[in-house]
């Protein structure tokens, strides 16, 4: 009887992944993404006019809600705190964590996850290059927004001209701030959870941490609303795009492994394995020849007429 395949099940990968490989792919994606954010920096008068454009948007349809939360993230330490560590840390620590949870628990679906995260990614570094923008917390004072993760400082790792390590703020491009994959991440990871969590505690977070880092990057000034909502247009895109990248990466290999054959299978010399120059060993022997030298030509114990030939005679019993 033919067999079907369940509705909604996938078929397992033909080329099974490894950890060996994916490790330097995603640290090639994360290099790029870092070093895109350090090279895209633009004119700094480009990227306040984008900044201040984006905010008269903002006013203009009502949606400015960076004010009201900039003002309660500055003025009560015991959510500003949170807040900054929240920005300055989940964001390098969740998605790494969650991609190798699918990667160990949900092989099936890691590689489609991992491509939708990869591709995103790269859209996001297009837009910093395009549309270099000054976060608010960049702009001139008489904006109103104050820069929380300067303020709260010397609590946290960062130092008070980025959300980087102390003496490093100035590797880091300040004005990569369209779209926002802060939220563009947190939003990859909520889905997974929300997917493939399988509790209900999971589900709960994969609506809550994307949710909350939306509010924290607004609330920090680092980032427009209108910069949440490019982070998640940018990954609803990438989700869009990630089956054809898919295919694209499969011919991709086809074409290679046609083009490079294994050298076993290019070789003419290749040959059925031969022990000791053409001396052949039964089942249990080890030392070519054992047979010889144990019991002489035609003497092995318990041979049938088979063994010998189709005219000797059964041993005698």
């Amino acid at each position: 009887m033919p067999q079907t395949e369940t509705p909604g099940t996938e078929a397992a990968p033909r080329t099974r992944l490894r950890w060996w490989t994916e490790l330097p792919l995603i640290l090639l994606v994360y290099a790029c993404y870092s070093a895109g954010r350090l090279l895209a920096r633009g004119d700094v008068t480009t990227a306040v006019d984008h900044g201040l454009a984006l905010l008269r948007i903002e006013k203009f349809l009502h949606i400015n809600a960076e004010h009201p939360l900039n003002r309660l993230f500055r003025s009560q330490a015991w959510i500003g705190v949170p807040a900054d560590f929240w920005y300055a840390s989940l964001h390098y620590l969740v998605t790494p964590v969650i991609l190798v949870w699918l990667f160990r628990s949900r092989a099936l679906r890691y590689r489609a996850a991992r491509t939708w995260l990869m591709t995103s990614t790269f859209m996001g570094l297009i837009g910093f290059t395009l549309m270099p923008t000054c976060p608010p917390r960049l702009l001139s004072a008489g904006h109103g927004f104050v820069d929380t993760m300067a303020q709260y400082s010397s609590y946290g790792w960062w130092g008070g001209e980025a959300s980087a390590p102390r003496g490093m703020g100035g590797m880091t491009n300040q004005y990569a701030a369209m779209p926002s994959l802060h939220v563009g991440w947190a939003l990859w990871c909520g889905v997974m959870l929300w997917r493939y969590g399988g509790t209900r505690t999971a589900k709960t977070a994969g609506v809550v941490y994307p949710l909350v880092t939306t509010l924290v990057v607004m609330g920090t000034a680092n980032h427009y609303f209108l910069d949440a909502v490019a982070g998640a247009a940018v990954m609803g895109v990438g989700l869009l795009l990630t089956p054809l990248v898919m295919r694209g990466a499969d011919r991709a290999r086809v074409w290679f492994a046609a083009r490079v054959p294994l050298v076993a299978a290019a070789s003419p010399t290749a040959s059925a394995s031969i022990v000791s120059g053409g001396c052949q060993t039964s089942t249990g022997e080890r030392i070519p020849r054992q047979r010889e030298s144990r019991f002489g030509p035609g003497a092995e114990p318990g041979a049938t007429p088979s063994d010998a030939g189709d005219g000797a005679p059964a041993a005698a019993r």
